[in-house]
């Protein structure tokens, strides 16, 4: 009976996963993922951290970037968010309730994996980290409203 019930959770979170919804959430987070990371740290956020980088050359200049990889990563972030957004919103979907959960994800990321890793690695100034803190916070706002945004116009049809 247990491995029926296991069996039956791990198929129904499946078809949550992949479900049209939430793979067209997964896609338009995705894209911002990709637009917003580059508006927020590539041309907003740049010139400030830049005073606050601790090793100089760590990150890669515009002509660098390795974009088959960045977009992959995009897309492995927005399947992620998108599937854990479903199931936290349950069944209240909406801008409103993704904005709040981008929040927590944003302070999960930006301010808790942040200050952990000002506290072990020479990369970003204690400064640096509470902007680069903000700035997630910011992002994953904004993702996770488009996250709701989705859900509320497309989960009914699935």
């Amino acid at each position: 009976m247990k491995l029926y019930t296991f069996i039956c959770i791990l198929t129904s979170n499946l078809i949550i996963m992949f479900s049209k919804t939430n793979l067209i959430s997964a896609l338009a987070t995705a894209v911002w993922g990709f637009l917003g990371g580059y508006l927020l740290w590539g041309m907003l956020v740049d010139p400030i951290l830049t005073d606050h980088v601790m090793t100089q050359g760590l990150y890669r200049s515009d002509e660098n970037i390795d974009t088959i990889h960045l977009i992959i990563g995009c897309i492995v972030v927005g399947f992620v968010v998108s599937n854990i957004y479903s199931k936290w919103a349950q069944g209240n979907y909406g801008a409103s309730s993704g904005t709040g959960f981008g929040v927590w994800i944003g302070i999960l990321v930006g301010f808790g994996a942040g200050i952990v890793n000002y506290s072990v690695m020479n990369l970003l100034d204690i400064t640096g980290t509470l902007i680069d803190g903000v700035t997630y916070i910011v992002f994953f706002a904004i993702m996770g409203a488009i996250a709701g945004f989705v859900y509320k116009k497309f989960a009914s049809r699935d």
